[in-house]
């Protein structure tokens, strides 16, 4: 169990306490710092983007010939550190994502299978590239459940998409999930928008799937504001996809990170220009972003597992941690997620997110009535069949954002308060659990 005499067991030197012992003689911890910093630009992307200001010239394709555009040189970096053929950046992950599934021929009304636990722009670019999600569970790890996969591509034989999302860097058995696919002669994309430095088998993800995302919207490992780029090794797809985005006549010509000419005969007539564009300003922040990616994944890392220990050995009764799948040779812990288990009732579950929220640390839960990572509520994708797995997983798992620019004391502050709101609850509760889960009141 959480054990209260352990309170005050982490150092913390950003913290402030109640006047007055809150419980069990032990004063409380308090976060102090904003959960939701984001990363900062560098100076060098700072005085890139003042001097493209200063000329103007914001819009990718108005270049001199023979130059390449902050764009064409950010789509070079993007493709040196995930190893891809192809590169397109644009204005969203979001527009990745729809042009993932326009770009691979999906059909009017057309089946796309996906997980039941993503962010709500993975069925939303469904929708926009007038697809029909089908959703797969997903289990306490939080990633797609292979067996449900299967189940559901027996069940939808028309199905010949499949869009694997990474949820918050969570990568499930891509090897399992591309046989299914194969067996059932299914397209697999991947929505890496979470999952940028996360390699599989020793590969960038997005290389199992024949084309991917990834993203820089601002809580993602490049911050640019908004912005995503389509990967790809398949020409056909980059070439489309630069139309699509805006490349008409022949401004296939001002990108080098896309096929030969012959690959866009007659793709500019055929296709509309939905465009969706990076500006060459988005892309003068992310470059230098990119050259830092491995120095920040480590020290990701190297905090999240530290406040993963602090938590299990404190608090290992009351939590479990997702598990990094097999295969995940290199993970990305940009953020800390947990389940709170069974001995927590729904009430119990409420009361500790307001404990922690009340000590200056917002928790989030995934299954809350308004999250947008939370099924129920894509009234404009709905799902069609029960989903009992995954609706189990969201009552109970929680989310936090472990922000670049806090200190190392200040995870020690959030493992204090995430414990000592477990220990609150618990012991306000006064509840026994029996062993089928049902709780009743204590009488000793």
């Amino acid at each position: 169990l959480c054990l209260i005499s352990q309170a005050n067991a982490f150092s913390a030197t950003n913290v402030q306490t109640t006047s007055a012992p809150a419980f069990g003689g032990i004063d409380r911890t308090y976060v102090t710092r904003d959960i939701k910093t984001p990363d900062p630009v560098p100076e060098e992307g700072q005085e890139l983007a003042l001097e493209l200001m200063k000329t103007g010239r914001l819009y990718r394709y108005n270049i001199s010939p023979g130059e390449e555009s902050m764009v064409s040189k950010c789509e070079l970096d993007v493709i040196a550190y995930t190893g891809h053929k192809y590169c397109v950046a644009l204005n969203s992950c979001g527009s990745a994502l729809m042009l993932l599934l326009k770009t691979t021929d999906l059909p009017p009304g057309g089946k796309v299978i996906s997980n039941a636990f993503t962010f709500g722009a993975v069925p939303s670019a469904i929708e926009h590239a007038g697809g029909k999600a089908v959703y797969v569970e997903s289990d306490f790890n939080h990633v797609m459940d292979v067996d449900d996969l299967e189940k559901k591509l027996t069940e939808h034989p028309d199905c010949k998409h499949v869009l694997v999302s990474h949820m918050r860097g969570k990568v499930a058995d891509m090897d399992a999930i591309k046989a299914a696919c194969d067996r059932h002669d299914a397209i697999l994309l991947e929505d890496c928008a979470h999952s940028l430095g996360v390699r599989w088998q020793g590969k960038h993800t997005g290389h199992v799937g024949i084309a991917s995302a990834i993203s820089s919207q601002s809580y993602k490992m490049i911050n640019s504001g908004e912005g995503g780029f389509l990967l790809t090794d398949d020409p056909v797809i980059a070439a489309k996809t630069a139309v699509y985005a805006g490349a008409y006549e022949a401004l296939n010509g001002k990108h080098v990170t896309v096929p030969p000419p012959e690959v866009f005969a007659g793709l500019p007539e055929k296709l509309p220009n939905y465009s969706l564009r990076m500006s060459n300003l988005a892309a003068a922040v992310i470059r230098p972003q990119m050259k830092t990616l491995e120095e920040r994944i480590e020290k990701y890392n190297r905090r999240y597992w530290r406040l993963v220990e602090k938590l299990e050995s404190r608090c290992g009764d009351f939590l479990s941690i997702p598990v990094d799948t097999p295969g995940m040779t290199t993970p990305v812990h940009d953020s800390m997620q947990f389940n709170l288990k069974e001995n927590f009732t729904p009430e119990m579950v409420q009361q500790f997110l307001d404990e922690c929220k009340n000590h200056g640390l917002p928790v989030e839960l995934f299954g809350h009535k308004s999250n947008a990572r939370n099924f129920i509520n894509w009234g404009f994708a709905p799902a069609e069949e029960p989903l009992p797995m995954t609706a189990k997983m969201l009552s109970r798992a929680c989310d936090v954002r472990m922000p670049l620019m806090w200190d190392d004391e200040d995870f020690d502050d959030m493992a204090n308060v995430i414990a000592e709101s477990l220990e609150v609850v618990w012991e306000e509760s006064n509840v026994l659990v029996t062993p089928d889960g049902e709780g009743v009141a204590d009488s000793a």
